[in-house]
């Protein structure tokens, strides 16, 4: 199965991800970088300075920057993943900034549970906009 993130909330993609992972599938999500995170900009932004600030740089916790890091460890936290089970289910999972030449010109899923039907009036950040604030060069 191949998702395209542009224009879906981070949240609600990453749940439907796990649910289809641990079912056994395998799952590349493409286009990570416009996957949406709702809210406000200031808000977003200091949650994540909050989340890549906690603890040291030589003990961790890691936090990554990457946008398709970010979302694939969104997705490792809605699943079992210290068990066998939920590693499994993560093997099952590829996440790719843009679409790669192999993915070129075939069909996506758009999962219509996903999607922001709002764009115009609603506060989001785009993941690749909170990625580049905290110093990727994706």
């Amino acid at each position: 199965m191949i998702i395209d993130a542009s224009g879906m909330i981070l949240g609600r993609l990453a749940s439907l991800t796990a649910i289809k992972l641990l079912s056994g599938e395998e799952v590349h999500i493409v286009n990570a970088e416009k996957a949406i995170v709702s809210g406000s900009r200031v808000s977003i932004y200091r949650e994540y300075t909050e989340m890549i600030d906690k603890g040291s740089k030589e003990g961790g916790p890691f936090f990554p920057k990457r946008p398709e890091r970010i979302l694939k460890r969104t997705v490792r936290g809605m699943l079992p993943h210290k068990k066998k089970r939920g590693r499994d289910a993560m093997s099952n999972l590829k996440v790719y900034i843009g679409v790669p030449s192999q993915f070129q010109g075939m069909e996506f899923e758009r999962p219509s549970d996903a999607r922001m039907t709002r764009l115009g009036t609603a506060k989001y950040v785009e993941l690749g906009d909170v990625s580049r604030k905290f110093g990727s060069k994706f």
